[in-house]
């Protein structure tokens, strides 16, 4: 199965001389560099890959470059280099009448700020996207209503944007880029004007309708217990740059420099790894034995650590058909959690006289 989206290479310059300053990025100049010519690089360099039916979040700081780099995945900016295909189209090679035939069915965007006509209703706002392909009304407006239950709006469709709550207009947006059926939804900091619990809502929302739709979603965000909640896999970006791409767990035990450690240092682990990450495949001895109690790869890390104070042996963690594939020792469990001073640490697989061996991350 290939990748729906691709982006190989992307760079963008804003300012003088955009050709000639990726050449200097590519001969190892520094965005400092460039600005005191003239030039600012908000993207550098960037290449990943997202799968069918994947959410891909793309995670930093304010002026990182995630924001610009969103918009170049469906030609609202141009990359200065570099190209972006979709189910093996080279967007960056089509015209602008192309791409706009593109944006109108095959990729939506979902804004921060919601971006609803006031003077329409609920129902018209969702199937604006609709109308704008030209499907007739009483398709457009079945299939927004449609979007509109999905969403969990069902009732509201003769409502105005200002009637309803913050959360229920980002619902809004989101039903309306789902009514165009779109095969990509890029998601621009869609929840991040939304107050913590209303956030929170919207988070569970986008997981319920994507065990259903399947859809495949690029998620920009500042927020990384977001990035690690809602991501299949994260890239994270600093000063234009992708540093790190990985999944959740990836990120948590093997953070790639100080900057991405930097970053997990205050995340909860305990909602985020399984057994799968945790677990040691070196077995010694009775250790892989099958007790009263077992995990499966994808248990969740608070179970883990709720049975493994249970048994006075290490957890046996079974596959699909019941084979041992691994256990978890208890010092595993607490080594991830970290000391006491709230210092991320890992545990290796290697053994060290038989212990385990726990290595900082600070």
């Amino acid at each position: 199965m290939s990748s729906r989206l691709e982006a190989s290479g992307l760079y963008k310059v804003f300012g003088r001389r955009p050709d000639e300053a990726v050449e200097r990025l590519r001969q190892g100049a520094d965005r400092e560099e460039l600005r005191a010519d003239g030039a600012t690089a908000a993207v550098i360099d960037a290449s990943f890959t997202v799968e069918p039916g994947e959410i891909f979040v793309v995670m930093g700081l304010s002026g990182s470059g995630k924001s610009t780099l969103l918009r170049m995945l469906n030609g609202l900016l141009e990359p200065t280099a570099g190209h972006v295909s979709f189910d093996g189209e080279n967007l960056t090679a089509l015209g602008d009448r192309e791409l706009r035939q593109v944006r109108a069915r095959k990729i939506s965007m979902v804004f921060q700020h919601f971006a609803l006509f006031p003077h329409r209703s609920v129902l018209e706002n969702a199937a604006y996207g609709l109308s704008v392909q030209g499907v007739p009304r009483r398709e457009r407006e079945a299939r927004a209503a449609q979007a509109l239950a999905l969403c969990g709006l069902a009732g509201w469709e003769k409502s105005w944007p200002d009637e309803l709550s913050g959360g229920m207009q980002q619902r809004v947006g989101l039903a309306r880029a789902l009514a165009t059926d779109a095969e990509l939804l890029l998601m621009d900091e869609s929840f991040s004007a939304l107050d913590p619990l209303i956030r929170r809502d919207m988070q569970d929302q986008l997981l319920q309708l994507q065990k259903t739709l399947r859809k495949t979603i690029v998620f920009i965000t500042h927020d990384l217990n977001e990035a690690m909640r809602l991501g299949d896999r994260i890239a994270v970006m600093r000063d234009g740059r992708i540093v790190q791409n990985g999944t959740a767990e990836d990120i948590l035990i093997r953070p790639a420099n100080d900057y991405v450690a930097s970053f997990i240092q205050d995340v909860d682990r305990s909602r985020v790894l399984t057994a799968s990450a945790v677990m040691d495949t070196d077995v010694r001895g009775d250790e892989g034995r099958c007790g009263c109690e077992t995990a499966t790869p994808d248990t969740p890390f608070a179970d883990l650590c709720a049975i493994s104070a249970r048994l006075t042996h290490p957890v046996t963690v079974l596959d699909a058909k019941g084979a041992p594939v691994g256990v978890v020792r208890r010092q595993r469990l607490v080594g991830f959690l970290g000391d006491e001073q709230g210092t991320p640490v890992a545990c290796d697989s290697p053994r060290d006289k038989g212990e385990d061996k726990v290595v900082s991350r600070a």
